[in-house]
Order: C-alpha cells, then sequence, then structure tokens
C-alpha cells in the first residue's frame, strides 16, 4: 500500500510541475525543503540517524539549488545577501546533522520560513512581470 501512496504522490507532483511557472517551482523547492528539515528534525529527536542524513541531504541539495539558480544580474544585492543566506543555511545544517542538534534545524527552519513567506507575499501581477521579463530575455538571447 505505501508503495501506492508513494506513486501517487509522485505523479501528483509531476503533473504540479508541469503546469508549473518558474514563481511556483520556486514555491515547491521552498515547501520540499522545509519538509525535509521538519523531518530531519523529528528524526534528530528519534535518534534515527539515517534518516536524519538522508533528511539534511534533501534540503541542503534543495537549498543548493535555488542559490545556484539566483539570477545576480536582475537581482543584485538581494541576490548576493540570498546566496550568503543559503550558503550559511547549508553550512548549519552540515554542523546540525555532524552534532545531531535539532535546536541547530529549528534556526534554519526559522530563517528559511522567513524567506518563503517573503517569496509568497510576491503579488501576482509583480510575478507575471517578472516572468515576461525573463522570457523576454530568453527570446533576445541576453
Amino acid at each position: 500500500m505505501n508503495g501506492k501512496i508513494k506513486h501517487y504522490q509522485r505523479e501528483a507532483l509531476k503533473t504540479r510541475l508541469a503546469s508549473a511557472d518558474p514563481f511556483e517551482v520556486t514555491q515547491m523547492l521552498m515547501e520540499g525543503a522545509l519538509e525535509s528539515m521538519k523531518i530531519a528534525k523529528i528524526n534528530v529527536e528519534m535518534k534515527d540517524l539515517e534518516n536524519k542524513s538522508k533528511f539534511i541531504a534533501k534540503a541542503t541539495t534543495i537549498i543548493d539549488t535555488l542559490r545556484l539558480s539566483l539570477d545576480h544580474g536582475a537581482g543584485g544585492e538581494i541576490s548576493e545577501n540570498l546566496s550568503s543566506l543559503y550558503i550559511y543555511m547549508a553550512e548549519r545544517l552540515l554542523e546540525a546533522s555532524i552534532e545531531n542538534d535539532a535546536t541547530i534545524i529549528n534556526e534554519v527552519i526559522e530563517l528559511f520560513s522567513s524567506i518563503k513567506g517573503a517569496w509568497d507575499q510576491i503579488s501576482e501581477s509583480d510575478r507575471k512581470s517578472a516572468y515576461t521579463q525573463m522570457q523576454n530575455k530568453t527570446a533576445i538571447g541576453e
């Protein structure tokens, strides 16, 4: 039964991704990172070190993906600050993994939640405008 549920969840995610714009993809990545950190924290508390490592690695991979996707040309100082914050969070998750420290994971969850909260506040019109600008850049070949 568990395998069927996981298969359904994967297919639902594929469907959601297929119709998502870049803003929504970023939202989904952020949700995934937060979920992975919360599961890692629970695993630290339960002393399940194997699963702790798996979910910290997943969260760190997502954070690194978000950092590498930053557009420093368009984002300027904001992109630089976010990049530094993402690096800090990845380093803290590594520390949390080594020390089996749920409080460090919680610190990163709080930081990351703030970023996601700001991302979620971006208006529909601003999202559409940014998406149109991105498409125009791609079409022009910048």
